[in-house]
């Protein structure tokens, strides 16, 4: 790795620096092994449980309360490999630095997925060794493979009863179509779990039954029974290194030794090429097994300089593109991956640095503004406690204190470097509702209080209802919603009322339609005049508004144009069934009149506004509904009835899955239907089943319940 990368004031070079995610279903283990980690690199000295909301990482009120991980939290820590398993062996030893960011696993919060997936190199993606793949699994599994990002699986829960590691590799190849490769196989499992076949150096890894913690454990030689299990994991491995790595593979072809080290460094490229995924199987909860998945970390995970530069486009007419390389030396560029309100130090802008360093004092720009701003203090965030730092270099994470007009995914960089690197994606609020102060004194705290939240979380929308004049908030589920509110009263003292949770229905059209309108208004002084003409058609789902101009012969004047457009676009935020906003359509302004003196920009767009109303009108307009991905996992024996409510609830079945005495119910519900299906689960199932959704997409509302809907709204 070349040194004229790093800056000489930096502590860890580039080549050591590791940006990885740990990423998971709900309850898999995330926050258990972030833990794990902070320990055995000396970050933390005493172990803090989920359970007794007590973990480093989970430090919010309401993380704490539910035992889950709610926002993103960001920790660093370093590590140094032991000889025996390090790639690095020209100098064994050397410590690394490792940042962290511990995401959520429940679906409410998947955009802090992935804006943390967007602006790290790496990721731990864990499976709990009973469950294997479970619904959120594969949502962070696509989100990392939007990304390109090069991952390890971590086989957790090991010691639990009916844990199977081969059955989860099984179930990662055939769901996931990954190319799974054990490189740490648990030795035993349940109550005689006790250590690790590594099968790279055909070693077993026997952790000591005195010290609980896990720090000391013994590198032996393999029994029999292991070793003929590590020689089958390790052909595998081989052959699976052959097919995508050409050294290795003429290598192979042409029977020569191939030793340990020939492996890590052929398997490293193959990781880092998004070719084959390495996979450990431990338990965090009873300390096996994080010290080796901390050394594949360092092994097989990428530092900044090894994955490809980031690239974005130029600010002018947005066709160059720029890049921007990991090199302390280049011109600063940064993403803003996250906003967060902190009570001590106020607004607080995540940054990971792409290129170039940036200090306390520097003038920054934002692409988005073209503003500038000036950096007035620097923090290392360690989950919520703050370390003052005076630079941060290329490849690091870090935080800004104040920054004004700063959004989620937003490019900082310095003057003359005029690039925009590509913002994370979220997905549109599929659920809202009404909220309003308790108090008249909680009425200014409330707006101020959402405001804030909204600019924190991309997926969470504030709006006001213009014919009622209530506050309207929107998320990606109850729970999104229910941990808005409780975050509306413990950070910033506002209680709060909320309605029933409503629906984000949208209304389209199924027809091509004609619309046309003249407004002449005469009241004895200047009059009003504008004639539109107008047509709608379809656009393919998801696709969006699209607009057209095909005015000919100066038929509106183009000073009034604009204002035409402006009129077509306001009309879709009120549909003609109930009022919903209109979607996936194309608009043809073709034609009109105008007059010399009448004719105004107001005239115009009220004109543009009602010829939409009578083109909506014929043209065959419906209504949308959100439908929901829903997975369900029960013990077979209430199968049955769990399908029976599914299909109640106007559910469509795709597939049922089982396993070791448990189904996996995939299905495609509205959302409307979905409203405490918890209760009612639990109650089917005694208990012991569980499910998650996310949102699919919009599809038509039948007509029957269109009808019923409709007479409710008159």
């Amino acid at each position: 790795m070349s040194g004229g990368l790093n800056h000489p004031d930096r502590a860890f070079p580039l080549e050591r620096t590791r940006n990885i995610g740990i990423a998971a279903h709900i309850d898999a283990g995330k926050t258990t092994l972030t833990e794990r980690i902070l320990f055995y690199t000396g970050s933390i000295h005493k172990l803090g449980e989920v359970h007794d909301g007590q973990a480093t990482t989970d430090w919010m009120e309401q993380e704490r309360a539910r035992g889950i991980t709610i926002t993103s939290a960001a920790v660093t820590c370093e590590w140094r490999q032991s000889e025996e398993v390090g790639v690095y062996k020209s100098a064994p030893g050397e410590r690394h630095r490792v940042n962290i960011i511990d995401t959520p696993g429940h679906v409410d919060f998947t955009a802090e997925v992935e804006r943390s997936l967007r602006v790290l190199d790496g990721a731990i993606v864990v499976f709990c060794g009973v469950a294997g793949v479970q619904p959120q699994s594969e949502t962070v599994w696509r989100q990392a493979s939007k990304y390109g990002v090069p991952r390890l699986i971590f086989v957790n829960k090991m010691d639990r009863v009916g844990a199977d590691f081969e059955a989860v590799i099984a179930d990662v190849r055939g769901k996931l179509g990954a190319n799974a490769q054990p490189i740490f196989i648990p030795i035993g499992s349940q109550d005689s779990l006790k250590g690790q076949i590594d099968v790279i150096n055909l070693k077993a890894v026997i952790y000591s039954d005195n010290d609980l913690l896990g720090s000391t454990y013994e590198v032996t030689e393999l029994t029999e029974e292991q070793l003929d299990l590590a020689h089958a994991a390790r052909r595998s491995l081989l052959e699976a290194l052959a097919d995508v790595d050409d050294e290795l593979g003429m290598m192979y072809l042409d029977e020569m030794e191939i030793l340990p080290s020939h492996i890590k460094v052929a398997l490293r490229r193959a990781t880092i090429a998004n070719a084959i995924v390495p996979v450990i199987g431990g338990s965090a909860f009873k300390n096996k097994g994080v010290q080796y998945l901390l050394d594949a970390v360092v092994d097989y995970l990428p530092s900044p300089v090894e994955i490809p530069a980031a690239s974005g486009v130029g600010q002018g007419d947005g066709s160059a593109v720029l890049e921007a390389s990991a090199d302390d030396h280049g011109k600063f560029c940064a993403l803003a991956f996250k906003l967060w309100s902190d009570k001590f130090v106020g607004k607080l802008v995540f940054i990971r640095v792409y290129s170039g360093r940036v200090s306390k004092g520097d003038k920054i720009f934002n692409s988005r503004t073209g503003r500038a701003e000036r950096v007035g203090r620097l923090i290392q965030i360690q989950s919520n406690d703050h370390k003052d730092i005076d630079t941060c270099y290329a490849g690091d994470i870090a935080a800004i204190v104040g920054p004004k007009n700063v959004r989620t995914g937003d490019t900082l960089h310095v003057e003359g470097f005029d690039i925009m690197l590509e913002p994370p994606a979220f997905p549109e609020p599929v659920i809202s509702m009404a909220v309003e102060p308790k108090t008249t004194a909680d009425s200014d705290k409330l707006s101020e209080g959402l405001q804030r939240l909204a600019e924190e979380d991309p997926t969470f929308v504030v709006s006001t209802n213009e014919e009622t004049g209530q506050t309207i908030i929107a998320g990606m589920g109850e729970l999104h919603l229910e941990i808005i509110q409780s975050r509306l009263q413990s950070e910033f003292g506002v209680r709060s009322n909320a309605g029933k949770p409503q629906i984000a229905y949208r209304e389209a059209i199924l027809k091509t339609a004609a619309g046309e309108y003249k407004l002449v208004k005469q009241t004895g002084g200047k009059g009003q005049y504008a004639h539109v003409v107008l047509r709608i058609s379809p656009n393919e789902r998801g696709k969006g508004f699209t607009f057209a101009n095909l005015v000919s012969g100066g038929e509106i004047p183009k000073e009034f144009l604009g204002a035409c457009e402006t009129g077509i676009r306001e009309s879709l935020n009120n549909g003609v069934i109930m009022g919903y906003p209109v979607v996936d359509l194309h608009v043809d302004l073709i034609g009109g009149s105008s007059h010399e003196v009448d004719s105004n920009e107001q005239a115009f767009k009220i004109s543009a506004i009602l010829a939409m109303r009578e083109a909506l009108a014929a043209a065959a307009p419906i209504l949308l509904e959100p439908v929901m991905a829903v997975i369900v996992e029960v013990p077979d024996e209430y199968q049955g009835d769990l399908i029976g409510d599914l299909n109640r609830r106007r559910g469509r079945i795709a597939e049922v899955d089982s396993r070791a005495g448990f189904s996996q119910i995939k299905s495609e519900v509205p959302m409307a239907e979905m409203f405490g299906y918890a209760t009612d689960m639990r109650s089917l199932s005694k208990g012991r089943a569980s499910f998650s959704m996310e949102p699919l997409r919009f599809e038509e509302v039948p007509a029957a319940i269109v009808e019923r809907m409709t007479a409710q709204y008159v």
